[in-house]
């Protein structure tokens, strides 16, 4: 950190504007991040379980349910705690620490939808050399490259953003530490700082962004050349739901780390955020489930099997007691 920072803690001040409502924010975000994590981890057991699912596209699928059910459990868990406490400092370390891994998260979410668009134009370009193409090797390389891509970007944000100097100020406008509020503190934060942070903040959103772009181009270039409209149809509807989720995702981040900021933008910011923390990781295991018949079946039969466990359990415990 800089030399002339005399704040050594935070005050987050989240919702506190809305003191009748902690309690209900409470309740509904508590529920909505039990439904995700439940949503995301059946997913990846749904994947894990059935071979059916063991193509390239549930690989990513796995990988970026795995991705968000981390990114809530950076920031929401914090929140929950700062609704219902009247202490609600973090302090530097642990500010540096949550931003990091928000973004590091957050970047790899974006570059793993990057290669899940390369994988649907793989598989509708050469569909007979799909399986060869896009190996469980290669998609673990694809998804270990935007997990370094993050890390790394999201160390050189922390770097810049934690070397200024807060001099007095120390009250966040908003319920994590994210980039816009706690560089508004700084007393030493030059324009030249903050063209850099917009640059990588840029090259996350809109580098993966142009990648997907380019991946449907092409995707679009192939179906109009189909000669059968239900070839076009089914080509087209492996994508929805990949679609759905970029235009979800990028809708949301875009309008907060890239739009211009002026002074009462927090507000709109922090609502946002909330969205994008809470309804996106929530939402994505949703649209795949009621877009897609294979995760369907095989949602299912996770369900199935949950629901035979827990009766098994009940008599397995009476039998012993008894």
């Amino acid at each position: 950190m800089g030399n002339h920072t005399t704040v050594s803690a935070f005050l987050l001040l989240g919702f506190s504007s809305f003191p009748d409502l902690q309690r209900f924010l409470f309740v509904v975000i508590f529920f909505s991040h039990v439904t995700i994590l439940a949503a995301n981890v059946s997913i990846m057991v749904a994947i894990k379980l059935n071979h059916n699912l063991h193509t390239a596209m549930y690989y990513f699928l796995c990988g970026l349910s795995f991705s968000e059910t981390c990114t809530t459990l950076v920031i929401i868990p914090r929140m929950l705690e700062d609704l219902l406490s009247d202490s609600k400092t973090i302090s530097l370390p642990e500010c540096a620490t949550q931003m990091f891994f928000f973004f590091s998260l957050g970047a790899n979410n974006c570059f793993i939808m990057a290669a899940m668009s390369y994988d649907r134009y793989t598989a509708i370009h050469k569909p007979l050399h799909y399986s060869l193409l896009m190996t469980r090797n290669i998609c673990f390389q694809l998804m270990m490259a935007s997990s370094v891509t993050g890390i790394v970007v999201s160390l050189c944000i922390v770097l810049i953003v934690f070397n200024l100097s807060f001099c007095d100020a120390s009250t966040i406008q908003h319920f994590f530490c994210d980039i816009t509020p706690v560089v508004s503190l700084a007393c030493d934060y030059t324009f030249f700082q903050k063209m850099v942070l917009l640059a990588f903040s840029a090259f996350v959103l809109v580098g993966s962004f142009v990648l997907i772009m380019i991946s449907y181009v092409f995707i679009v270039s192939i179906v109009v050349k189909m000669p059968s409209a239900k070839g076009r149809y089914k080509a087209f509807s492996t994508c929805s739901s990949h679609l759905s989720v970029v235009c979800i995702h990028y809708g949301f981040a875009g309008f907060v780390y890239l739009r211009p900021k002026d002074r009462d933008s927090s507000q709109e910011d922090m609502l946002m955020a909330l969205t994008y923390t809470v309804l996106t990781p929530l939402l994505n295991p949703v649209v795949y489930s009621l877009r897609n018949k294979e995760m369907q079946i095989a949602l299912r039969r996770v369900l199935g099997n949950v629901r035979r466990f827990f009766p098994h359990m009940v008599s397995k415990r009476a039998l012993s007691t008894s």
